[in-house]
């Protein structure tokens, strides 16, 4: 048996913590380990508790979820950082996502969506709101902007970006294009390289701006029953 997800909670709002821990707590392969009040808080019990995924909230006192964010994914990168948040701003969903967040999510969402959110970051797959990532998206396409890299991908790179940007994992990816999965994770870690990228996340906003994927549907949707 697979050891389940271990999930740090991250709001300044007590009843959201427990609401969380409580709706979490019905799922059998996530572990809810610790909760924090703050940004710094969230630092302080990352590096303590290890978890797999952080649900960050982003508006919070002492600290905010976007400095907490970048603080973890630096200092852990190892670990996934899913924002749940009530603001989907521009001023705020584009520097979460800088930052190094995996999937930013609205307190909107429904408990399946979450919970598939949850899994798809701890794999290591991006999980934006469609609406979410075409807010990426803009920003990202403002005139004006210097290309990422002067070191252009080879075309196995961008087969890889493309199948990154359709959600596809690194097995998946591995059996699509008959190859190992050392030399997938190897062709990831040059892709982002190259293109000054934090993660798979920020690889697929990159693919929406040069058109290598459609913006109508980023990432496949999941299927009924998918866990």
């Amino acid at each position: 048996m697979k050891e389940p997800i271990r999930v740090l909670i991250t709001d300044d709002h007590a009843i959201v913590r427990k609401g969380l821990t409580v709706l979490l707590g019905t799922e059998r392969d996530i572990k809810v380990v610790g909760e924090a009040q703050d940004g710094l808080e969230a630092v302080e019990r990352a590096g303590s508790l290890k978890p797999d995924v952080v649900l960050m909230d982003l508006v919070m006192p002492r600290m905010d979820g976007i400095e907490a964010t970048r603080r973890i994914t630096e200092a852990h990168p190892g670990v996934k950082v899913l924002v749940l948040t009530s603001f989907a701003a521009d001023d705020k969903v584009f520097p979460a996502v800088k930052a190094g967040a995996l999937g930013y999510l609205l307190k909107d969402t429904g408990p399946e969506e979450l919970v598939e959110a949850i899994h798809r970051v701890h794999q290591g797959d991006p999980s934006l709101q469609p609406d979410i990532a075409r807010k990426v998206l803009q920003e990202l396409s403002h005139p004006g902007k210097e290309k990422p890299t002067s070191d252009p991908l080879t075309e196995r790179e961008l087969e890889v970006l493309r199948l990154i940007s359709r959600g596809l994992s690194n097995k998946e990816i591995a059996s699509s294009l008959f190859i190992a999965e050392w030399t997938v994770r190897s062709h990831v870690s040059n892709i982002l390289g190259k293109l000054h990228l934090a993660n798979r996340v920020q690889a697929t906003l990159y693919a929406l701006q040069e058109g290598l994927v459609s913006l109508d549907r980023p990432w496949p949707a999941p299927e009924p029953g998918d866990p």
